[in-house]
């Protein structure tokens, strides 16, 4: 059966293909928009873990754990994902996103697919979480390009 819940988020950004890509696929790169620290090792397999929250203990800080699934130059990226850790019971269960990057006339359109969601109440909440969550991320994302790196020290 196919997997009907799906996050689909799409955003169109006016910024030069490989700078997208870079922010997506270099620690350096989401620290400008997607988290204060980042440990990004563009491998198969390499961590894709995020950091959130450095003043919480080890393994509760964000994406520890996540591993990249694939990847294709400037083209696609794919990489699990776990789950906030208000949501203990399920935190180290993973789902997938994928992110796409094509080069438009007007522009880098991408898209995020997060994807592999079981079924039963929890996972109902961490859809819910993610599906407002990606979009201050892709927000952030657009920001860093329109007016710079996000400023994760003004931010708490």
């Amino acid at each position: 059966m196919p997997d009907v819940r799906t996050i689909k988020k799409e955003i169109l950004l006016q910024a030069p293909l490989e700078s997208v890509w870079r922010a997506w696929t270099t620690s350096e790169g989401a620290r400008t928009f997607f988290a204060p620290d980042a440990d990004i090792q563009l491998r198969n397999n390499g961590p894709y873990e995020l950091y959130f929250d450095l003043s919480q203990p080890e393994g509760s800080r964000g994406s520890e754990g996540c591993r990249i699934l694939g990847f294709i130059p400037n083209n696609v990226l794919s990489f699990t994902w776990n789950n906030p850790p208000h949501l203990a019971e399920i935190r180290n269960s993973y789902t997938t996103v994928v992110v796409f990057f094509e080069q438009k006339k007007n522009g880098v359109r991408l898209e995020l697919l997060h994807k592999d969601w079981p079924e039963g109440p929890l996972w109902d909440k961490a859809f819910a979480y993610f599906e407002r969550a990606w979009d201050v991320v892709l927000k952030r994302l657009i920001d860093s390009f329109e007016k710079g790196p996000f400023d994760w020290n003004a931010h708490g």
